[in-house]
């Protein structure tokens, strides 16, 4: 059962989440984007549903809520080091469902690919739960249907806007009383609600059944190593790569007291392999390509059943250099049946 009420009786639900949630969403802020005059759309906090942007698809994704771009792990002085607080609130993300899918592939790789979780984003996932914002159409570049996470029930509320009046499924019975409180409120009532979902996108891909070493070495990745600039965008909006690197900051007033820090990193950026003495793994574009493409769509189901990708395009949509993800493992597919050489 839904709910339908006006923007103003969901502002007051907000109100009421936001005393025990931190609330994350798509919002647009104005000039902010890559060229002059444009947008950018991306998540920030809210404390209104007119804020959300549900029209438009964000440039990064919600990953940053439990993964920040750059965590300070702990503080240091020359005798000791203590870990920062957390915040005792709750963390609700509004997310489509390929980002809510996403965070499936985030727990593979921090809670699960080793013998302990890793705790800096454990105590950030435990107190994270999602509000689905359905896709009514697929989005340019968008090929999550072909990767099977267009579909999610991982949520504890769906809000869905249409004009001045909002519909709401409530999923978590943890939230069940802060729609029953208000429910004498005449401009609140009860409506047959689902949540809908994309079934198919203009982009769709085929991923070839069986991606091994026979391919390491084929002319296709050369295409890349020209083209392929380096920058790391394709990596810091995609909202299943997980790569950081460390980083010790030491202030300037005390130099023996500093933080370290957790940050972001890319396997597309030169020196991200580079290891002591000098030598590094993959030293081309090209090898770099290979090693993303690979890991997301062959190494990474062998170990946990699933792609690493969920098609959400924004690789895609930030490229300075137009290169297409899907069109990569097309051209793998066709290798394996023998149409490019």
């Amino acid at each position: 059962m839904g709910y339908q009420m006006s923007t103003v009786e969901f502002n007051n639900v907000i109100s009421k989440l936001l005393l025990d949630y931190r609330i994350l969403a798509p919002v647009c802020l104005e000039g902010k984007g890559t060229f002059s005059g444009t947008d950018l759309v991306t998540y920030g906090d809210i404390e209104r549903i007119q804020d959300v942007v549900f029209d438009r698809k964000t440039v990064y994704s919600a990953k940053e809520a439990v993964f920040p771009p750059s965590e300070t792990m702990f503080y240091f002085t020359e005798e000791e080091f203590k870990q920062p607080s957390v915040d005792q609130k709750g963390i609700l993300v509004f997310a489509r469902p390929c980002d809510i899918n996403a965070f499936k592939r985030l727990d593979a790789i921090y809670l699960e690919s080793g013998p302990y979780p890793d705790p800096y984003y454990l105590q950030l996932r435990e107190k994270l739960k999602f509000v689905l914002m359905e896709c009514d159409h697929g989005f340019k570049n968008c090929f999550c249907a072909s990767m099977g996470t267009n579909e999610t029930s991982d949520f504890s509320l769906l809000v869905r806007s249409e004009g001045d009046q909002i519909f709401c499924l409530i999923n978590d019975t943890g939230f069940e009383d802060l729609i029953s409180e208000s429910l004498a409120s005449n401009s609140i009532r009860k409506v047959d609600l689902q949540p809908g979902f994309v079934q198919r996108n203009k982009t769709r891909l085929q991923i070839p059944d069986k991606l091994d070493n026979s391919l390491f070495s084929h002319p296709l990745w050369q295409e890349y190593a020209s083209r392929c600039t380096g920058c790391g965008r394709c990596n810091f909006s995609c909202p299943t790569c997980s790569c950081f690197t460390m980083q010790d900051l030491f202030y300037r007033d005390n130099p023996s007291c500093g933080e370290r820090r957790r940050v972001w990193a890319s396997c597309m950026i030169e020196g991200y392999t580079e290891m002591a003495g000098g030598q590094e793994v993959r030293k081309t574009q090209g090898e770099r390509m290979r090693f993303k493409v690979m890991h997301k769509f062959s190494d990474f189901k062998k170990r946990f059943g699933f792609h690493m990708c969920v098609g959400c395009g924004r690789c895609d949509d930030v490229c300075p250099e137009y290169i297409s993800l899907p069109r990569c493992v097309q051209k793998l597919q066709e290798i394996k049946n023998g149409g490019v050489r």
